[in-house]
């Protein structure tokens, strides 16, 4: 047993060198830890990570709540926070000891309502993968007690919170010493617009139980009011004060970004307007663009609520990007703006037919689509585009796609102000207090069998309740925020909203069978690649004319939420990706180009039938007589359509990129 205590011996002072050396990079914590506990933790710890991800910024040693007498090391990197138990058992490699940051929402500190306790309580709440694939939201609380008084112990546990959320939001961290909670600016104030029938009728259920909790927990400040109609959300921000606000961000599907994108552009500072950042949570049975947003965050494929979790994720770490946008010109000369697709055929015909299974979700979809190949037809029309400047690189590394100059023929040479209603059933963190209080389950302290308290949004602030620990114990509250900065402007009340003649909503707020023709937008910029529509396209066109299946024109990567019809589509790419299938395509390989574009490998399968090409603008000419045409999944009305990219015009709040396919 003890032959081998030399070998142990050099072992351990190979250790306390290390340890030293650690120590001389990590952010020290102050003084009263058990460095023997310590020491053992480290020493059986794995081999780091890359310098780049695992250099430490901050290290200290922690308390636990709600269990007494455990201790742990908290390691705070560019990437990760690292957890792992001192006492009373140190781990080598603990279980959930590694927290990527990309699934923390938020943190604060809280205190405890005893005066005698000089501890501060450090909230960390996290958003992992369960077992079973699903997010599981968990708040980790941590005793900040190195310090003899209340007052320092706070200072620490506001310091972790500064450099915590700095790192959330992407800001530089400064040196050790300047971490401070004046480096976090202002919360940022998001409008947030909610369709309470998104979906199958649980938007405002997923809204009320898991995207407020969460943008509480992140520190954002926010209104949210119901639409109650259709292009009630487009007459909204026609009226809105924007400098009040730092973005808006739909809680539906992708018609909802659809109104609020047009009604920028509505306006008369359609120029600036069209600057707000606009943020999605996908609540509805479209969610394309929130399945871009999910792809462009490195998160793995999700639906339902695990989207909306990943989505809402990335909206509490911040960021916005620059958004493409295609301006679409109607057959009656009116102009709308896309910020997804314009489709014609077979994608448009189940859009639009399947709003009849609206009440099954998303399952709509693919019930459309069986019935749709079941009568499957064809369209005659004619496609004209300029190509880029630059070719694109081949959507498919195993099969190129035919090239289209090679196989089509050059084209020959040569409103009244809308009225708007008041804000309506308002919800705000600011001075309106929320008026249905949001449940949270009782999360399980691992290792303890006592729960950890309940939490709640109290005027969107995180707040543990109930009972601390044991009998005549105090519960924790939300430690006081520091004051702004001077200078920092103050959150303001409800912004105005131009207010003009009531109108009275619908009686249901479910959509028509058939939705109406959205309105056109009168602003935005000039289309100086466009002659009008009938007049002959300009040199450089290609044209097609034949017998089509579908034609889509897409901006983004993403057709549906699980559907990568470009897998290497970027939101600025300053391209509209035109994808195509002719005639006389089976209804077989029709099915199989749908089932392998889930993992965005239909250009893969190299089916003749199937043309692709990046383009500046298009005209799509249905020389059919009926058939139905959609801008973003809102049904148009049907005849030639025209469409311009413009580059970068709006901006999109998608947060930080990601590795693609991580999945954390």
């Amino acid at each position: 047993m003890y032959q081998d205590r030399g070998p142990r011996m050099n072992r351990h002072l190979e250790s306390e060198e290390q340890n030293q050396r650690l120590e001389q990079q990590v952010t020290r914590s102050w003084g009263r830890r058990p460095r023997r506990a310590l020491h053992r933790a480290e020493a059986m710890a794995p081999p780091p990570a890359p310098l780049a991800a695992s250099t430490p910024l901050l290290h200290g040693e922690f308390g636990s709540y709600p269990a007494r007498g455990s201790r742990f090391a908290l390691t705070l990197t560019s990437q990760a926070l690292h957890i792992q138990r001192l006492l009373p058992k140190p781990e080598a490699r603990p279980r959930d000891g590694l927290v990527p940051l990309s699934v923390i929402s938020g943190c604060c500190t809280l205190r405890s309502h005893s005066p005698s306790d000089s501890a501060a309580y450090l909230c960390i709440y996290t958003y992992l993968r369960g077992r079973r694939g699903g997010r599981r939201r968990a708040a980790r609380t941590f005793q900040a007690d190195g310090a003899a008084t209340y007052e320092e112990n706070r200072a620490e546990a506001q310091r972790w919170v500064a450099a915590l959320m700095s790192l959330l939001r992407g800001l530089p961290l400064p040196g050790e010493d300047e971490i401070t909670p004046e480096l976090l600016p202002r919360p940022p104030r998001l409008l947030l617009l909610v369709n309470p029938f998104g979906g199958r009728g649980q938007a405002w259920q997923w809204c009320e139980n898991h995207v407020l909790p969460m943008i509480s927990e992140a520190g954002l400040s926010f209104n949210l009011i119901q639409t109650e109609r259709q292009n009630h959300a487009r007459e909204l921000v026609q009226g809105l004060s924007l400098s009040e606000w730092d973005g808006i961000v739909t809680l539906s599907g992708d018609g909802l970004f659809y109104e609020v994108l047009n009604g920028l552009l509505d306006r008369p500072d359609w120029e600036q307007a069209v600057k707000m950042p606009l943020g999605i949570l996908p609540c509805g049975s479209g969610n394309a663009l929130a399945g871009a947003v999910n792809r462009h965050g490195g998160f793995a494929p999700a639906l339902g609520l695990d989207l909306l979790l990943n989505c809402s994720l990335l909206l509490c770490r911040g960021g916005s990007h620059p958004l493409d946008l295609l301006s679409v010109t109607l057959a009656s000369g009116s102009r709308c703006f896309s910020f997804l697709s314009v489709a014609w055929g077979f994608v448009s015909d189940v859009d639009i037919q399947s709003e009849r299974f609206r009440a099954l979700g998303r399952a709509r979809f693919t019930l459309g689509t069986v019935l749709g190949l079941a009568t499957l037809r064809t369209y005659r029309g004619r496609l004209s585009y300029l190509p880029t400047a630059v070719e694109s690189a081949s959507p498919g590394p195993a099969h190129g796609l035919p090239r289209a100059k090679s196989e089509l023929t050059l084209a020959p040479a040569p409103a009244a102000p809308a009225a708007h209603s008041p804000l309506h059933r308002s919800v705000s963190d600011l001075p309106l207090p929320l008026p249905v209080p949001v449940p949270q389950p009782t999360l399980a302290s691992p290792g303890s069998p006592e729960p950890l308290p309940v939490l709640s949004v109290n005027g969107g602030v995180p707040e543990l309740a109930g009972d601390w620990g044991g009998s005549g114990e105090a519960p924790l509250s939300p430690d006081p925020l520091p004051p702004l900065p001077s200078g920092s402007p103050k959150a303001a009340p409800l912004p105005p909203i131009t207010e003009g003649h009531q109108e009275m909503p619908a009686t249901s707020g479910l959509p028509p069978s058939t939705p109406a023709a959205p309105a056109a937008s009168p602003g935005g910029p000039q289309d100086h690649l466009l002659p009008p529509l009938g007049s002959p396209l300009p040199p450089g066109w290609v044209t097609l004319e034949e017998d089509f299946v579908l034609v889509l024109a897409l901006s983004p990567s993403h057709l549906g939420a699980d559907l990568p019809a470009i897998p290497h589509a970027r939101f600025d790419d300053g391209v509209v990706h035109l994808l195509w299938v002719r005639g006389g395509v089976s209804r077989a390989m029709l099915l199989r180009l749908f089932l392998a574009m889930e993992r965005g490998s239909h250009f893969n399968l190299g089916c003749p039938q199937v043309g692709y090409a990046p383009a500046r603008a298009f005209r799509l000419e249905p020389l059919t007589p009926r058939g139905l045409l959609t801008v973003d999944g809102e049904l148009v009305e049907y005849g030639p359509v025209q469409a311009q990219i413009h580059p970068g015009l709006g901006t999109l709040l998608a947060g930080p990129p990601g590795c693609a396919g991580q999945g954390p």
